[in-house]
């Protein structure tokens, strides 16, 4: 699994009056929060109530994400519970699905600030892991019952990480997984291309395509990819670029509908997902962006029809309406800023999506009974 480029930033930068360890000007970087306009979102909910496992590198317990920090397991030396780790990766995950900050602008925010972060650590540090470590974190997360897993790694598969998936797919549990990056991966890498898997693909600043990510029949969803902020070891933070740091989000949005909806089932948040999805690219599925870019307020408010026959449990939310009373078009903003472009899948190794350079079941129906040419599986806004 390769890692997603990653740079953290140093302790001690200078301020007017003093200087602090970057959690002032932190939440500022984050543009992705404001272009998927989480702080809207996050007042209808914020994850509470949901654990999403992390098999990644482990995860340090920075300030800004310590309380939702849940003991786990370290798969590879078996030497503690994952709460630590030795690369940063799994650290900056973690922070966009649930770090908490610390206070009202001090620290980073992840998107389900509520949620609880399940560690898991099986991919070694700036190195490629193995494919069963990866199955082996999975089934741990299984048996914990988790909502959500969230797969920031691609690459080679095995008999034993088919079987994992299968088994979380079936446990009802949301799992989403990066598609890969350009230029190590030239087709979107396992477990993203499974039936069943949510594959997110990336976007830039301007809420385009981002050149990292690939492409391919199998992207679902998008989100932002390039130039992220998040947590790092050390109390740092970090910048990432991959479908590593987009994954991370869309779990994070998932754990929101799955606290807002908890009687649905993990296809129907998929569905959720991509039917409220703001369509890019040509109309209706593409290899680029899947069904859209991920709407967070619109997956938790609109009236979202149940997927197929299914027969989801919540009432529907009420649909999104202008001040005029009718319905409103809601889209992602489009923020200013420049461009940017996570990693890898050979047949040999799982990677973790991008690089990182220290400075301081039902679902699959969705996927594979469309066609790129037919309309996409969207509510009217």
């Amino acid at each position: 699994m390769l890692l997603c480029a990653t740079v953290t930033l140093p302790v001690g930068l200078p301020t007017a009056a003093s200087a602090d360890d970057g959690a002032a000007r932190v939440r500022g970087d984050q543009w992705h929060l404001r272009y998927l306009r989480v702080a809207e979102a996050q007042r209808i909910s914020q994850g509470a109530g949901v654990t999403v496992a992390v098999p990644d590198t482990g995860v340090a317990p920075h300030p800004d994400l310590a309380l939702n920090l849940l003991p786990g397991r370290d798969f590879l030396s078996g030497a503690d519970d994952g709460r630590h780790d030795a690369d940063s990766h799994g650290t900056s995950m973690a922070g966009l699905i649930a770090a908490h900050g610390r206070g009202l602008d001090l620290g980073a925010m992840g998107v389900a600030p509520k949620a609880k972060l399940l560690p898991i650590l099986c991919s070694p540090p700036h190195g490629r892991g193995d494919p069963d470590a990866l199955a082996r974190g999975i089934e741990y997360a299984v048996g914990q019952q988790v909502g959500v897993v969230s797969i920031s790694s691609g690459g080679g598969s095995s008999p034993r990480l088919k079987q994992a998936i299968t088994s979380a797919i079936k446990a009802d549990i949301v799992v989403v997984a990066a598609a890969g990056n350009r230029p190590e991966d030239l087709m979107v890498s396992y477990p993203a291309s499974e039936p069943g898997v949510i594959a997110v693909g990336g976007v830039d600043r301007s809420g385009n395509h981002a050149a990292v990510s690939v492409t391919g029949s199998e992207i679902d969803i998008a989100a932002p990819a390039v130039d992220i902020v998040s947590t790092s070891i050390d109390g740092k933070y970090s910048k990432g670029t991959g479908t590593s740091s987009a994954t991370a989000i869309v779990a994070g949005a998932a754990a929101l509908i799955r606290s807002r909806y908890p009687k649905l089932s993990a296809e129907e948040v998929a569905h959720r997902l991509t039917a409220t999805a703001v369509d890019k690219g040509p109309p209706g599925r593409d290899d680029q962006y899947g069904y859209g870019v991920i709407d967070l307020v619109a997956a938790l408010t609109a009236d979202v029809p149940p997927w197929g026959a299914g027969t989801a449990s919540d009432p529907p939310a009420a649909p999104i309406t202008s001040a005029a009373g009718g319905p409103a078009t809601t889209a992602v903003a489009d923020p200013p800023g420049g461009k940017g472009g996570d990693g890898g899948a050979t047949v040999r190794g799982l990677a973790t999506l991008g690089v990182l350079v220290a400075a301081g079941g039902g679902w699959a129906l969705v996927r594979r009974r469309r066609r790129a040419d037919d309309p996409p599986p969207r509510i009217s806004r």
